[in-house]
């Protein structure tokens, strides 16, 4: 547990920022929550991932809803529950052991959201405050009409309802918001629930029954992964992904927007959308571990969407497939050293090495005998895309400027190679194996140095760490020599203190541009064990996965010298390759799918 210190609201009347490693992560597939050590809810969007938010206080707009001890002289801590995003607070006072018990309602509902809190006191006796301050379209504006009908409290949010039951003798105030205290003895509970959805509600909610559906559909969600190496946190990073995906498919890349991966740079991106190339490493992260539904709903979110465009594939959709709005600013103060923004210019990019993503996940479907008929379909819309488009400058895995970026190559040789091993004998494999590998000859002749060693792109030849993908991935066989003298090139270069970061940047020494990439950690990982070496992999793999803060939750970018986490939380394709090293470092084979 930590000390809370003495800390000022913010001059909106909002909630104080904490380090990042302090919150926990609501999500239910269709929106998130962010939760803050004081149990504050300071970022919720509704009804869906990319809706305005109701509570921003994390990045400096209006609106939260917090439960939280009213004796200030306590610590905090807290836990997930396992296998699930049910999250409990838990506070210890001079007298007392409180807890507050939250999570998103599931099975969820696109058109309504329903967050369940849930007071208990453990030992002693407590005081508990409540306040609740919605503040609609990113704090611009304020609940209307809010009434107490009986025991349920009502007002308009927007163009949202809101309900609220389990706090009859709260008082609304036009400035604050609502607000209540609650007295709560030895072992006994308080149920809260808030609704936001698009229409007139219904009957007041069960909570005893929400919280039953709840537990049970966790349960049904996130299988077994007791045999993994690191089961808790490998089944930790299943129910994050779990969490981040919709019914609809897509899986967004994170729950927030604006969370700066640098303070005062510039680098604050709305992380709120579906990046293809994040969910298929979602979907390969799954089939390694077995055919789970997971699996499923990346290879058909990911088949509508080359189904649909084809070459002309965007990177990034929103979790319904639509387009991600043009990014704009918000008049809001931000989280410290970030500045606002939502909508991301990323979604009109053209991004080779999606495509190659895609062909492994639709081959790992084929593995598995999960291969719809429609995903096959998208898989040869990929290769005929592939064959037209190759040669062409891309932005590449790091949404850079447009070069011959290496790692696309071999990352669509890969995909080419891996479905033409997982459909043999037809034509279709045929056409893959060809491909496959006239773009490896080129991609040799341009990218591969005199002295085995891959470059960056035909012109830079510095260390790139995107380049451990492929290689990890199996694109080449281990013995190749170009795979442990890259490997190696970017561990010299790129490493500090078991840590790796992306490139060597062009203004600032390793550390001062930009965070370690804990991405890259955990697919040198697995970079390292495709060579042969186990030892040295699991030190990789302990290493990246000790970058979290108490919640087990990883952003993606990990502050070596101040351990302390940047970027928008939680970040989906980390936890998906920590999953991924989890099944494969305790496999005795060392071959992908």
């Amino acid at each position: 547990m930590e000390r809370t210190g003495k800390q000022a609201k913010t001059a909106d009347g909002g909630c104080p920022p904490w380090v990042l490693r302090g919150y926990a992560v609501l999500a239910d597939g269709e929106r998130g929550a962010l939760v803050d050590p004081e149990g504050r809810v300071v970022w919720l969007c509704a009804p869906r991932w990319h809706s305005d938010a109701v509570f921003s206080a994390l990045i400096g707009g209006g609106g939260h809803f917090g439960i939280q001890p009213e004796d200030p002289w306590h610590v905090w801590g807290g836990y997930y529950e396992d296998g699930t995003l049910i999250h409990v607070s838990r506070w210890l006072t001079a007298d007392a052991v409180i807890e507050c018990r939250d999570a998103l309602a599931m099975p969820a509902s696109t058109d309504r959201l329903v967050l369940l809190r849930r007071m208990r006191v453990e030992r002693g006796e407590a005081r508990f405050a409540l306040t609740l301050d919605p503040r609609p379209g990113f704090g611009a504006d304020r609940v209307s009409n809010p009434r107490l009908e009986g025991e349920l409290w009502t007002a308009k949010a927007g163009d949202l309802h809101m309900r609220l039951t389990g706090a009859p003798t709260a008082a609304w105030d036009p400035g604050p918001g609502l607000s209540g205290r609650f007295r709560l003895r030895e072992g006994e509970q308080h149920d809260v629930v808030l609704e936001l959805s698009s229409g007139d509600g219904g009957p007041a909610p069960d909570p005893h029954r929400l919280w039953a559906r709840t537990e049970e559909a966790w349960r049904q969600a996130v299988p077994d992964c007791s045999g993994l190496a690191a089961p808790r946190d490998a089944r930790h990073a299943y129910a994050v992904l779990r969490g981040l995906t919709s019914s609809a498919g897509g899986m967004v890349a994170a729950a927030t927007t604006s969370l700066p991966e640098r303070a005062n740079s510039g680098r604050s991106y709305d992380y709120r959308f579906a990046w293809l190339r994040d969910q298929c490493y979602a979907g390969l992260a799954v089939a390694a571990h077995g055919p789970h539904e997971l699996l499923d709903t990346a290879v058909r979110f990911t088949a509508e969407r080359m189904l649909a465009d084809g070459e002309g594939l965007h990177p990034a959709y929103t979790v319904d497939g639509g387009p991600v709005p043009q990014e704009r600013r918000l008049p809001l103060t931000g989280y410290p050293g970030g500045s606002d923004r939502i909508g991301n210019k990323a979604g009109r990019q053209f991004q080779l090495d999606v495509f190659g993503e895609a062909l492994q996940l639709f081959a790992a479907a084929a593995h598995h005998g999960v291969l719809t008929p429609e995903a096959e379909r998208a898989a040869a819309v990929a290769l005929d895309a592939v064959e037209r488009n190759w040669t062409r400058p891309d932005a590449g895995l790091w949404e850079l400027d447009d070069r011959w970026w290496t790692q696309s190559r071999l990352s669509v040789v890969c995909g080419l190679r891996r479905l033409a091993a997982a459909l043999p004998g037809g034509p279709t494999a045929r056409r893959c194996a060809a491909t496959a590998e006239v773009i490896l000859a080129e991609t040799r002749r341009r990218c591969l140095r005199p002295d085995g060693r891959w470059r960056r792109a035909p012109d830079d030849d510095g260390p790139e760490a995107a380049l451990l993908t492929p290689l990890a991935r199996g694109c080449l066989p281990a013995d190749d020599p170009s795979n442990a003298l890259t490997r190696r090139f970017i561990e010299e270069q790129l490493a500090e203190d078991g840590y790796l970061y992306r490139f060597v940047p062009s203004d600032a020494p390793l550390g001062e541009a930009e965070g370690a990439f804990l991405l890259c950690g955990f697919t040198m990982a697995l970079a390292t064990d495709h060579l042969g070496d186990r030892a040295s992999a699991l030190r990789w793999f302990e290493r990246s996965r000790a970058a979290c803060g108490p919640t087990g939750l990883f952003a993606e970018e990990y502050d070596v010298r101040q351990r302390q986490l940047r970027g928008n939380l939680p970040q989906a394709f980390v936890h998906a390759l920590l999953l991924e090293c989890a099944v494969r470092l305790n496999d005795a084979s060392t071959l992908p799918l």
